[in-house]
């Protein structure tokens, strides 16, 4: 980034948790790039599902596992931006539990921001949910990262999530569009609107291969090795065509890096499966680089269709070939990526993929997204939010 930004302080709603989710998400990864020239506070999700106490262990989990984030308190991570999760309830559907949860909110960044020296800061929404806390604070600019079809997340109240996207869209000074679908489907209802495409640390991937370093639940893995990395969950990982493609090449060994709800585990338990769980982002080149094909085999529905998955790229930088499930995204990739309808479609594409892999692929696939970098995503950004040079930051 240029010093055009002078000194922007960022004050961002996170759509995930910094201490234990992929901190390859967009918002992470601009957050590290604005932190170089400004004070940055990222606050981790705030609960916008309703709670499900019928998911037994797996609630528990996220119970337990929330509960030590907003133990941690205030903390400066390794990427140079400071973390924190409040305490916050899942009671967005319910109206007055709603305006009491918003006052506690604020009262608990009230607190964090002066602590920090943050008075004035852009404001930066990535979770719908942070909706009224975020219009409410001071701000120098509002940003509304709109990434996904929040609405169509799992166990929400859709109605209320809906409301919130309206209302950012409508207030923001600049919303981010990741997928051209969404992007023309809902710019006019914006104040300025863009499409971002994801960028990728390239460097990060694309150098995996030369570190001989193999992590060892992968290394004794027969080859040929197709893989995912990413978390698997029902309502966009199509676990009944995995299951087909499974059966249909039970010589390749299939591995999967990441964390996989509680119903799609059960049904990847076949002989030639590796379930490796959730690994630091770091870690990620050095499992990919291992992969022979890569995979997305995404379910197709609304939220699939307004996805842009940073993974594409991340194969890309590593050279890998890819086998994919068709999506809006893909259409600028398609001279780079196998594209299946069926999971019979999926298995031979797998099979073709693997026997003309070769080292001019292997350089296409990397040139293709070798100036797609972060940096140039969040110079972007601070140019559309300050397109009037005069005006103050």
């Amino acid at each position: 980034m240029t010093n055009k930004t002078d000194s922007v302080d960022f004050l961002c709603f996170g759509g995930e948790d910094w201490w234990y989710h992929n901190r390859g998400h967009i918002d992470m990864q601009l957050m590290r790039r604005f932190a170089r020239t400004g004070t940055v506070l990222y606050v981790n999700s705030i609960v916008m599902q309703k709670p499900n106490l019928s998911r037994g262990r797996t609630f528990l989990k996220k119970l337990i596992r929330k509960t030590k984030s907003i133990l941690t308190g205030l903390k400066k991570s390794d990427a140079g931006f400071w973390v924190y999760s409040p305490f916050s309830l899942p009671v967005h559907h319910i109206g007055g539990l709603r305006m009491l949860n918003e006052l506690i909110l604020r009262l608990q960044l009230r607190l964090i921001t002066w602590k920090l020296g943050v008075r004035n800061p852009v404001i930066w929404v990535a979770c719908p949910a942070a909706c009224d806390v975020a219009l409410a604070i001071r701000k120098n600019k509002l940003v509304y990262q709109r990434t996904d079809r929040f609405e169509d997340s799992p166990n929400v109240d859709a109605k209320i999530i809906k409301k919130y996207d309206r209302r950012l869209k409508a207030e923001a000074d600049l919303t981010v569009f990741v997928n051209k679908v969404l992007h023309g489907e809902e710019s006019a209802q914006c104040k300025k609107a863009i499409y971002l495409d994801h960028g990728v640390d390239y460097e990060l991937f694309a150098s995996a291969e030369k570190n001989p370093y193999i992590p060892a639940d992968i290394a004794t893995i027969r080859r040929p090795i197709v893989g995912y990395f990413g978390g698997i969950a029902d309502h966009k990982f199509d676990i009944e065509l995995m299951e087909k493609v499974l059966a249909l090449l039970p010589e390749f060994s299939f591995v999967f890096v990441g964390d996989v709800s509680q119903n799609c585990r059960g049904k990847l338990d076949a002989k030639n499966v590796w379930l490796l769980g959730q690994k630091p982002y770091e870690q990620i080149p050095h499992y990919g680089k291992c992969f022979d094909v890569t995979i997305m085999p995404w379910r197709l529905n609304s939220w699939i269709e307004a996805c842009n998955p940073i993974k594409l790229k991340e194969y890309l930088a590593l050279g890998k070939p890819i086998v994919s499930i068709f999506f809006s995204e893909i259409n600028n990739y398609l001279d780079v990526v196998y594209v299946a309808k069926t999971a019979k479609d999926f298995a031979q594409a797998i099979e073709k993929a693997l026997a003309e892999d070769c080292p001019v692929r292997i350089a296409a696939r990397k040139k293709r997204v070798q100036n797609a970098s972060w940096e140039s995503k969040a110079q972007k950004v601070i140019d559309e939010l300050y397109a009037d040079k005069g005006e103050s930051r």
